[in-house]
C-alpha cells in the first residue's frame, strides 16, 4: 500500500490537473493499475481480518499438539506432557519448527481454552475512601555512634491524600511493630478505621489463600481491638493491593535516607523524621493537583479518636540458662551472672531493652536487646587511603560528615603537604585503634607521635576552638 502522502498526489494530478492515469504512472514511476486504482476508486477503510499464520496454523502440526493438549487437560498436571516433550515428538514426526515456535503455540492455545485463563488478568484500580491506610517495613541504613546499622523504618501511607508517616525502629518483630504504630498514630493525630498490611509474620501466624482467610497473631489482634482498627491482609504476592505504602517506602529512603544520614538515637531521629515528612506534604497531589497537606486534614477528620492511655507494648516469655549461666535472645547469647541459681527466669521484652526476673520478682538482669548492638564498622583505612590521593576532595567526601569533630578539625589544615602527613598518621593509629578510640583518646595517641609537629600546634587547644564552634565541650 503507498503512502497517504502518495495517494493524495495521485488524486490531486487526476482530479484537479486533469492528468490521464498513463501520464500520473509515468511521472510517479508506478505501476499503470496501482494508479488507477487510487486514482479513481472509491478508498474506503475496512476493518482487517487478522488471521494466524505460521507452520501451526497452516499446517497439520497445530491440530497434533492442540489434540495433546485437550488431552492433557483432563489428567492431573504430573501425568501432563511438557513443551519440551511436544517438540521432541513432533521432530521425530519431521516438524521444521522449533521450542520457541511450540512454547508460543502452547501458551496461546491455553488462553483461549483453558476456563482460568479466561479470567481477566489484569488490575482492578482500587478505590481509597478517606482514613484507610496501608503499613510496611523498610530497610535503611544510619551511621550511629561512628558506625553504620541497619535499621527498620515501619510507613504507614494514606492512599487517599497520599499522606505518609514513618518511624525508624531497631528491627521487624512484633514488639517493634506494635511500638511503631503507637509513633505513627500519635504523628497522624488519629487511628485509621483500616490497615492494609501483607502476610507479616509479626501480625499473621497463618497467610491468607484461596479458601481461607488469614488468622492475625493474638498479640497484633488484641493491639487493634483496642484502636479499634479494622485489618485487612492482602493476598500473598500482591503487591498492587497495597501499591501506596510500597511507593512510600521507597520514596522515604529515596528522598530521606539517600546518603546514610547520622542518628544520635531513636528518638531524636523520629523527631526529625517526622518534621521532614510533614513538609513534605506542602507539595501537590500527583493526581489530584491539590497540595496533600490540605488533602490530609480533610481526611484527619476522619481518623478514630486515640485512646486516653496508650496500648502497653511488652512480651513475657520463660527462659533457662545453660551450664555457663548464659540465655539466649534474640538468637544472641548473654552471660547472666548466677543465673543458674534460678529454675525458672521470666524476660520481660520491649522493643528496645529487656528485663530478667525471678519467680520472687526481683530483677536478675536488663539492659538494651541484643538487636541494638549490631552494627558495622566504617572501613576507615581504605577511605582514608582514597583521601590520600585526592586531599583536595577529602572535605567533600560522603565519608566526612561521619568523622568526629575532633578529627575533622585535626584534618582541616590549610596546608596540603600537613594534611598528608596527618593522613598518614591516623592510616598508622587505625592498625590498633578504631575511630571512635582514636577520639576518645586524641591527645595521648597524637601526643605518642614521635614526630614534632611541624606548625607547633598545642592541641589542648581543640576542645576550646570545638567548644567555641558548637556550643559545648567536645567528648
Amino acid at each position: 500500500m503507498l503512502a497517504m502522502t502518495d495517494i493524495n498526489t495521485i488524486r490531486n494530478l487526476r482530479n484537479n490537473h486533469d492528468k490521464s492515469i498513463q501520464h500520473i504512472a509515468n511521472e510517479l514511476e508506478i505501476n499503470w493499475r496501482t494508479a488507477k486504482k487510487y486514482a479513481d476508486e472509491n478508498l474506503l477503510p475496512e476493518p482487517k481480518v487478522r488471521k494466524k499464520t505460521g507452520m501451526m496454523y497452516v499446517e497439520y502440526w497445530g491440530g497434533i499438539v492442540a489434540l495433546w493438549l485437550s488431552e492433557d487437560s483432563k489428567l492431573p498436571k504430573k501425568k501432563r506432557r511438557t513443551v519440551d516433550f511436544m517438540t521432541k515428538e513432533l521432530k521425530n514426526l519431521g516438524f521444521p519448527g522449533s521450542y520457541r515456535t511450540v512454547c508460543d503455540f502452547v501458551k496461546d492455545w491455553k488462553a483461549t481454552h483453558y476456563v482460568e485463563a479466561n479470567e481477566d488478568q489484569g488490575f482492578e484500580r482500587l478505590e481509597h475512601p478517606p482514613a484507610e491506610a496501608q503499613l510496611d517495613f523498610g530497610t535503611m541504613e544510619v551511621c550511629h555512634e561512628g558506625t553504620f546499622k541497619d535499621i527498620k523504618a515501619l510507613v504507614m501511607s494514606f492512599p487517599y491524600s497520599n499522606g505518609g508517616f514513618a518511624v525508624a525502629l531497631p528491627a521487624e518483630n512484633q514488639e517493634c511493630l506494635l511500638e511503631g504504630l503507637k509513633v505513627l498514630f500519635r504523628q497522624s493525630g488519629g487511628v485509621p478505621r483500616k490497615i492494609r498490611i501483607d502476610n507479616m509474620s509479626t501480625a499473621v501466624t497463618q497467610v491468607k489463600s484461596k479458601t481461607e482467610p488469614a488468622v492475625l497473631t493474638d498479640g497484633f489482634l488484641q493491639f487493634a481491638t483496642y484502636y479499634g482498627f479494622e485489618t485487612q491482609v492482602c493476598n500473598p504476592r500482591s503487591g498492587n493491593e497495597k501499591g501506596s505504602v510500597e511507593n512510600k517506602v521507597g520514596y522515604v529512603r529515596y528522598n530521606f535516607f539517600p546518603a546514610t544520614p547520622i542518628m544520635k538515637d531513636f528518638a531524636s531521629f523520629n523527631e526529625a523524621l517526622a518534621v521532614q515528612l510533614a513538609k513534605d506534604r506542602e507539595r501537590a497531589h500527583y493526581e489530584k493537583h491539590v497540595l496533600i497537606s490540605e488533602l490530609w486534614l480533610e481526611e484527619k477528620a476522619d481518623l478514630l479518636a486515640l485512646p486516653d492511655v496508650a496500648y502497653p507494648v511488652f512480651k513475657e516469655i520463660e527462659v533457662k540458662a545453660n551450664k555457663y549461666n548464659e540465655i539466649k535472645l534474640d538468637g544472641e547469647r548473654i552471660h547472666i551472672p548466677r543465673a543458674r541459681n534460678h529454675s525458672i527466669i521470666y524476660g520481660l521484652l520491649r522493643f528496645d531493652s529487656y528485663q530478667l526476673v525471678s519467680t520472687d520478682g526481683e530483677i536478675i538482669a536488663e539492659g538494651p536487646r541484643p538487636y541494638m548492638m549490631k552494627k558495622r564498622a566504617i572501613d576507615w583505612q581504605a577511605i582514608l587511603l582514597d583521601w590520600r590521593r585526592k586531599l583536595r576532595a577529602m572535605h567533600y567526601s560522603r565519608y566526612w560528615k561521619y568523622l568526629p569533630e575532633r578529627i575533622k578539625l585535626y584534618l582541616s589544615h590549610p596546608d596540603w603537604k600537613e594534611q598528608a602527613k596527618r593522613v598518614d598518621q591516623l592510616l598508622v593509629l587505625l592498625v590498633t585503634n578504631d575511630m571512635l578510640g582514636i577520639d576518645q583518646n586524641f591527645y595521648d595517641l597524637i601526643g605518642s607521635s614521635k614526630e614534632a609537629d611541624a606548625y607547633d600546634v598545642d592541641w589542648n587547644d581543640y576542645d576550646a576552638f570545638l567548644k567555641s564552634s558548637n556550643g559545648e565541650a567536645a567528648s
